[in-house]
This record gives structure tokens, sequence and C-alpha cells, in this order.
């Protein structure tokens, strides 16, 4: 009846013997700055990948297209939607879209802005101080 405790006693009684050599601080920080920089990189090609993801599925052409669209406050804009042939003007907000009209003609689409056309800080600036 006493082999029973001896066994169990003996088992714990000697641990193994440590065979790895301790990591000095200057090999830690290396460690750890190379598994956060590989963390880091990881990050930013999903980012990455997800806008390229999102310009791609952007792309296609689909029932509803967005004309135009204006900034009226931080949050609320107006957008005119092409559905069909038909446009309507929509309004949006936190929580919420309403219609605000449908249009009987169609409007002609904003010309884009040429992509080789460079905009100046300055421009932009004294356009939003509305100078």
């Amino acid at each position: 009846m006493n082999s029973a405790p001896t066994a169990i006693a003996h088992v714990f009684a000697a641990p193994g013997a440590v065979t790895s050599v301790p990591v000095s601080g200057v090999a830690s920080l290396g460690q750890v700055t190379l598994a956060l920089c590989i963390v880091l990189g990881a990050i930013f090609l999903c980012a990455w990948l997800a806008r390229r993801m999102r310009n791609i599925s952007s792309g296609r052409s689909g029932a509803v297209n967005v004309v135009a669209e204006v900034r009226l406050g931080p949050k609320e804009r107006a957008v005119l939607l092409q559905v069909g042939t038909t446009q309507v003007l929509v309004g949006v907000a936190p929580g919420q879209i309403n219609a605000l009209h449908v249009l009987t003609e169609p409007v002609a689409a904003p010309p884009a802005a040429a992509p080789n056309e460079s905009i100046s800080f300055k421009s932009l600036l004294r356009r939003s101080l509305g100078k």
C-alpha cells in the first residue's frame, strides 16, 4: 500500500533538466522585433488585398450606378443614381436613405477629371475656404 504513493512521488520529485540555453536580451529583442514586423506586414498585405478586391468588384456594371455624389455635411450626402433609364436623387445620412426626387429627364454625368491633371494643395485649400 505504501508503494503507490512513493511511485507518484518519484515521478514528480525529479523534474527534467533544462537543456536549452537561455536567450540573451538582445537576441530576445530581435526576435520580438522580427515577429512584430511580420505581423504588421501581414496586416498591410491584407488591407492592400481588401482594397484591390473592392476596386475589382466595383468595376462590374450593375443595375444601379452612381452618376454623381455631393457631400452636404460630415456624414450627409446627396447621390444621383442611374437605375436603368431613370435617375433618382437620394439623400444619404447615418442610418437612413431617402428618395428626394425622381428625374424625368436624365442629367448628363459630370466630366471626369483628367488623370494627368495635377491639383495643388493651394488650390484645394482656396476652394475649401470659398476664395
